[in-house]
């Protein structure tokens, strides 16, 4: 595992498979929903970012089909990605514990409040990120 911070397409790519496997599409779309709406991924740039962390290990192929002559399939976390993706989470946990207790909301154990979560955002919404060309 890398001690480097996950950049935000891998993040959430890994985090879109989290509970279920899903086959490319879907994950565009997870990615999407769990951005808000802030990350589209253009096809090129899903399937690149998808075989490179199959070759990391860090997602596997959980199935494939041909589906109307055409190689469909679904990939799943790999072992090392859930546990690359654990980490991840603790370290934006708590850094964002830190941004709530710095910020005077409550202390360093408060949870993020939907208000905070809001204006989190909102203060880094400056519009919707297409990734790849």
């Amino acid at each position: 595992m890398n001690d480097q911070a996950l950049r935000e397409p891998t993040l959430l790519i890994l985090t879109a498979i989290a509970d279920a496997p899903r086959h490319g599409y879907a994950i565009a779309q997870e990615v999407e929903k769990i951005s808000e709406g802030r990350t589209k991924m253009r096809t090129g740039t899903l399937y690149g970012a998808l075989e490179r962390l199959l070759e990391q290990e860090l997602i596997a192929v959980h199935e494939e089909e041909v589906v109307d002559g055409r190689r469909r399939r679904s990939y799943a976390l790999a072992p090392r990605g859930r546990e690359t993706l654990a980490a991840e989470a603790a370290r934006l946990a708590r850094t964002a514990q830190e941004a709530t207790r710095r910020l005077g909301l409550g202390g360093a154990s408060a949870s993020l409040g939907a208000s905070f979560r809001a204006s989190f955002h909102a203060s880094f919404r400056v519009g919707a990120v297409v990734v790849g060309s």
